[in-house]
């Protein structure tokens, strides 16, 4: 940062363009304002002054690290920071795409964006995407490396330490603070040794920890408390205090037990947060954050797949007040009074073609189908509405070829090519603008391609049936464009009454604001250490 911006925020010659560079060396710098001259300040903030990190781990999954990264990333961004969010490894089947053509997990995207840039395969160097209970997808640096079993992941993580410390220091020369995730939790004491996610990496890039525990499933202080009890010294002294998410109700019926935790560890408490109401508004990215969204009159039927992937498809129309989602598990029928029946993408194509059908939903969709019912079919979900699909090389689990649903005349052949990019997209019958994504391999052709609905540059995507009621893509994404979606709801009978993009931004603004109310935003940027030199 120069002089020249450092100076601007108390010299009249210089232009507030000038001046918003010198917000982050302001704000870590306040402490010592009074002792030095704003030209000392400048020439430390260029010479010394690196990249500040602080990390954010969990007494489990789902405590609520995603949307806290979120919050305060949109919180410090508006203060004038360059925040730039990381987490060393995921694992979802939600990835989004970087500009880059890279997968990262959805909640690292959605960060990015609480921070004002655009998402990069940096922030989410390793991701895992399982394919079955016992084996995964493993994606380094944004760029699919192979498939491994668990057990051999576990024994070899070759490369992947120095890829994800690779990344973090890369971002380090980019941003004043970096944002880390932790995954699950560092209590897992089995899954220390040779651990990337949560306190090897802290220690590997000796960053402090704010460790959360989620009140709303109860147990909050054997939570913490136990958690100091397994871990190891070299963890403990990564910690520098904790935090309570998801509270319900007033605030000061928890003081004793905010208190007995501080008492107990001897960590200070960072901030008890309440539950955030609008939650729901925001991009999820783990299968346990999906609920079925009651709204108004169209009802829209989603199979719950065993390896469903991309399921963002659904955020933007359970945002819309006259949709109502329902999510079927497994064991139950699909209802027959939908007015769509989404079949979503997923990790597995045949696998879970195979267990829609163990469930009965093959015979529950065609049903419907004959009713005059729709049908929409995304991805994986759009390969299964086909007459087959061939997997010569074992792509999907064991080569061979299946017999699809039957409701597209087209054939699917999967192949080892993966492809992953951003795309922009016209659609055929409204000439409407569409942005989405593709992660998928495979190639579909046959008849119905020449209804395609979606035309891509000088190409056509997608299928569609002769009456126009089944319709595929291997797009995600496309319900995000708010033209594009009023069109498609109009097509069912309804209207679309929201802006999806505005809405998101709204609400990362009033988690901001949450968070400002109920955590000390100024202690935590103090506990936020310089990263590391010379790596």
């Amino acid at each position: 940062m120069s002089r020249r911006g450092l100076l601007a925020a108390h010299s009249p010659e210089f232009s507030a363009s000038d001046c918003l560079g010198s917000l982050p060396a302001v704000l870590f710098l306040l402490p010592r304002i009074r002792h030095q001259s704003w030209q000392q300040l400048a020439a430390e903030r260029e010479s010394h002054m690196p990249a500040r990190a602080l990390m954010i781990q969990g007494t489990g999954s789902n405590v609520g690290k995603s949307m806290l990264v979120a919050g305060l990333a949109r919180a410090y961004k508006r203060r004038g920071l360059k925040v730039a969010p990381f987490k060393p490894q995921n694992m979802s089947n939600n990835a989004a795409v970087t500009p880059e053509g890279g997968e990262i997990g959805r909640a690292q995207a959605l960060q990015a964006r609480a921070a004002g840039l655009p998402p990069h395969t940096d922030m989410n160097p390793v991701l895992l995407k399982p394919e079955t209970d016992t084996g995964a997808q493993v994606i380094v640096q944004g760029k699919r490396r192979g498939t491994q079993a668990a057990g051999s992941f576990m024994r070899d993580k070759s490369g992947l330490l120095e890829a994800a410390k690779e990344s973090y220091f890369r971002l380090a020369q980019q941003a004043d603070l970096i944002l880390i995730e932790g995954a699950g939790s560092p209590a897992e004491t089995n899954l220390r040794k040779g651990d990337i996610a949560n306190m090897g990496f802290a220690c590997a890039v000796e960053a402090p920890v704010m460790l959360v525990g989620d009140i709303h499933r109860g147990g909050v202080i054997a939570q913490i408390v136990g958690t100091q009890a397994v871990l190891e010294q070299v963890d403990l002294e990564r910690i520098v205090g904790f935090a309570v998410n998801r509270f319900r109700g007033d605030l000061s019926l928890f003081d004793a037990g905010r208190d007995d935790i501080a008492r107990r560890t001897g960590w200070p408490s960072l901030g008890v947060v309440p539950w955030f109401w609008e939650a729901w508004k925001l991009p999820a990215e783990d299968m346990m954050d999906i609920a079925s969204h009651q709204g108004g009159g169209c009802k829209i039927v989603v199979p719950q797949l065993e390896r469903m992937a991309n399921f963002d498809d659904l955020d933007p129309l359970a945002a819309e007040p006259e949709v109502s989602i329902e999510i079927v598990p497994p064991g139950k029928a699909l209802p027959g009074d939908a007015d769509l029946i989404l079949i979503p993408g997923s990790k597995s194509t045949i696998g879970d073609l195979n267990y829609l059908r163990a469930q009965g939903w093959d015979i529950d969709i065609l049903a419907h189908h004959r009713r005059g019912g729709h049908v929409l079919g995304l991805c994986g979900g759009y390969q299964m509405l086909g007459k087959t699909i061939d997997d010569p090389d074992g792509v999907d689990g064991r080569p061979g070829k299946v017999e699809g649903l039957g409701l597209l005349d087209i054939h699917t052949v999967m192949s080892g090519e993966k492809r992953v990019s951003l795309t922009e997209a016209i659609s055929r019958d409204g000439n409407l603008p569409v942005s989405g994504y593709e992660i998928h391999m495979g190639r579909s052709s046959g008849p119905d391609c020449d209804r395609a609905w979606l035309r891509v540059g000088d190409r056509f995507e997608g299928a569609a049936s002769r009456d126009g009621r089944v319709r595929g893509s291997y797009l995600h994404g496309l319900f995000s464009s708010d033209a594009f979606r009023a069109s498609f709801l109009s097509g069912l009978g309804y209207e679309s009454t929201v802006g999806y993009e505005d809405g998101v931004e709204e609400t990362l603004d009033h988690l901001a604001d949450h968070l400002e109310r109920h955590m000390d935003l100024d202690h935590l940027l103090e506990l936020a250490q310089p990263v590391p030199q010379g790596n």
